[in-house]
């Protein structure tokens, strides 16, 4: 019997399903501006499911994204839309936590673009200000290359007084591999260089195909920390989401990962000693609902 948390799955990705509108390069940032309302459904629908965790849909809400299309101004009020829809889900549902999310600057799965600690400072800066006091924790998520998570990991724990946890992806081919082809064992590495209070509370993979991540868990288990994953239901990262400024329709979502064959699959990762599961993009409610149900069966306790 093991204490798991249960993350919720994919907010982005079904925020996007849910508003039937055409992708553009905001993303679920987009969907937050033109229908506040489904992101609070999305939470409520996760903890109605299972999870223990809502993750705020802040993960693109950055000023590089929004720069773009000239609504920086936007951001504190983006940002209060992203934690009162988080935590009125959780109050409705009576229990649970709220991880604050902060994605990698420039683009996902892009390790080529290279991030200064003050690109750093500046881009997080704003957002962990203002939810600090709302959530309980952080997640950095997505980090493609050691450059990606060190200034992210920095810039996090030089403001905020709450756990941290550093999520990565790894290659679609090798887990043991960041998608910069860095090892992930160059992350415990760093982790290992850093005084405690610089360290982050839990280390996981995340948004990478999920039968490639047993092998990166076998690397981060040797770490003293909690670890686990959250993975995707893409085909692969296609070459085309790798342009300037994509739109997730140059991404082409799994038919075959069921929420039974994904739950067997996090099942394997709860068996390796992870203690913290959950989804990423197309990873949805059913999915969740199925891996909720599994950890009960087998006598885990979902905190």
């Amino acid at each position: 019997m093991t204490e798991i948390t249960l993350l919720d799955g994919s907010v982005g990705q079904e925020l996007v399903k849910r508003s039937g509108d055409r992708a553009t390069p905001l993303w679920s940032t987009q969907v937050m501006m033109d229908h506040p309302g489904i992101v609070q459904q999305v939470h409520a629908d996760y903890f109605a499911a299972g999870a223990t965790v809502a993750t705020t849909n802040t993960y693109a809400a950055l000023a590089d994204r929004l720069e773009r299309v000239g609504l920086v101004g936007d951001i504190p009020r983006l940002l209060d839309v992203a934690i009162d829809a988080a935590t009125s889900a959780r109050d409705a549902n009576g229990r649970g936590r709220i991880a604050g999310a902060l994605g990698p600057i420039g683009a996902s799965y892009r390790p080529d673009i290279v991030v200064t600690d003050e690109q750093a400072t500046a881009m997080y800066g704003p957002l962990l200000t203002r939810l600090e006091q709302h959530v309980d924790l952080w997640i950095i998520e997505t980090m493609s290359s050691l450059n990606h998570a060190q200034t992210a990991l920095a810039a996090a724990k030089a403001v905020s007084a709450k756990p941290v946890w550093l999520a990565v992806s790894v290659d679609d081919d090798d887990g043991t591999k960041l998608r910069s082809g860095e090892p992930v064992q160059i992350i415990l590495d760093l982790i290992a260089t850093l005084p405690i209070r610089r360290r982050p509370a839990a280390i996981l993979i995340n948004c990478s195909r999920p039968e490639v991540v047993v092998a990166g868990l076998e690397v981060l288990k040797s770490a003293a920390l909690p670890f686990g994953a959250y993975a995707n239901g893409f085909t692969r990262i296609s070459e085309g989401f790798l342009q300037e400024a994509p739109t997730v329709d140059a991404l082409e979502q799994r038919r075959d990962l069921t929420p039974e064959v994904y739950a067997d699959i996090a099942m394997g990762w709860v068996a390796q000693g992870a203690t913290i599961v959950g989804g990423c993009c197309e990873v949805g409610p059913d999915h969740i609902r199925e891996l909720a149900r599994r950890l009960d069966a087998e006598g885990h306790i979902r905190v």
